[in-house]
């Protein structure tokens, strides 16, 4: 191997390259971790400011799964409590529970005409405890259509357009599904059996993931000023040189090949972090401001989990569209037919190259959960 002193080079330490890397790790391999930011953690950072209260650096994250083996996984390596998120969206100046359930038929129609709309979605998908937007949009009903053009009208259209800086007719029907509505009073956020945080930091995971003798983690390092693909195609060069390295890559795909099928179309953030002298900001951890000038959503992290403290501390999310050495944190894939095509040209290119693997919300160019996230890592770590 020369000078490279490893066997597994893995790029970026956050969910997805901490977990392929312990697993590799745990298998006898070398493996060195490089990670542009001064911490660990990735988006998942997490930290106390200024004021005692714990907060997620980089937007909330709250880990949930329907699989106990993903769960006993995480359980090897930090404590963890359980945890119900529940969210609102502001509409015409009231804050109502998001998914959208019955307080919202409640709070928005007189009484007679919530009785009828619920009576009506129950006939229309009777069994079921969900629906899509669109698929209540789409129905046969006249009063159920118009419920769900009211919510698509008051939140979807106008959360979506914001936070993704296209028309909702634009953006993949996935990404619709990710918020159904409820057919019930249900407020928590998620329906999976395993709902948790950690029960002191999302750091205790990190240090559990990367405390291992056969892992060195480099930090501040950026390693697209050492990585290129060689001229054929066929091999990641690091400084210029051939190596016997295998490279597990989580940064954002197009940058690695140097944009050359053009630039994936990534989302940022931009984070407006305040603290007040008051007991609570808002009646959720997390809601949405549709109507708003500007910014999607607010976090406030004394929900979050609850802590008692002097104040409240939250974070008013702005997306942006993610520009490419602007300094800026590439978040989301945005996921339309075009760039879903563009993203497979990469991967075509990724494909062949004998020791790359790609991994993680950035490299997949899928917008993963947290779980899903983790079950991509550890299948990579078996594949290679």
């Amino acid at each position: 191997m020369g000078r490279f002193n490893m066997e597994i080079l893995v790029i970026g330490a956050g969910l997805s390259g901490a977990v392929v890397a312990h697993e590799l790790a745990a298998r006898g391999h070398d493996v060195e971790v490089w990670e542009r930011r001064s911490q660990v953690g990735g988006n998942l950072y997490d930290e106390v400011d200024d004021h005692g209260i714990l907060v997620h650096r980089y937007g909330p994250h709250t880990f949930h799964t329907k699989k106990k083996e993903l769960y006993d996984y995480l359980c090897r390596f930090a404590e963890w409590d359980p945890y119900y998120l529940t969210c609102g969206a502001e509409i015409d100046g009231q804050v109502v529970p998001t998914p959208f359930n019955f307080k919202t038929m409640d709070a928005f129609y007189a009484p007679a005409e919530a009785e009828a709309l619920k009576e009506a979605v129950r006939s229309v998908f009777a069994g079921r405890d969900t629906a899509t937007v669109t698929e209540v949009m789409q129905a046969a009903d006249a009063l159920v259509r118009q419920y769900g053009a009211f919510l698509f009208a008051k939140d979807y259209s106008l959360y979506t357009a914001k936070q993704w800086g296209i028309p909702a007719s634009e953006v993949d029907p996935s990404v619709l599904r990710r918020v159904p509505l409820r057919f019930s009073y249900e407020e928590r956020y998620f329906d999976d059996a395993y709902q948790v945080l950690p029960r002191h930091r999302y750091m205790d995971l990190f240090d559990g993931l990367l405390r291992h003798e056969n892992i060195r983690v480099r930090l501040g390092v950026d390693a697209l000023h050492h990585l290129r693909i060689s001229e054929d195609g066929t091999q990641v060069l690091i400084d210029g040189e051939r190596a016997d390295v295998t490279v597990v890559y989580t940064g954002a795909l197009d940058e690695l090949f140097t944009l050359d099928e053009g630039a994936l179309p990534y989302r940022s953030l931009r984070f407006e972090w305040r603290h007040e002298e008051i007991a609570s900001k808002q009646p959720y951890p997390i809601v949405a401001y549709p109507a708003s000038d500007g910014f999607t959503r607010i976090t406030e992290y004394t929900k979050m989990p609850v802590q008692q403290g002097h104040g409240t501390t939250y974070a008013i999310e702005y997306p942006l569209r993610y520009e490419y050495g602007k300094g800026m944190e590439p978040y989301y894939p945005l996921l339309t037919e075009e760039s879903q095509r563009q993203a497979a040209r990469y991967r075509e290119k990724a494909a062949r190259v004998r020791n790359l693997f790609c991994c993680g919300r950035l490299a997949d160019f899928k917008y993963y959960n947290m779980d899903q996230a983790l079950e991509r890592a550890l299948a990579l770590a078996r594949e290679i």
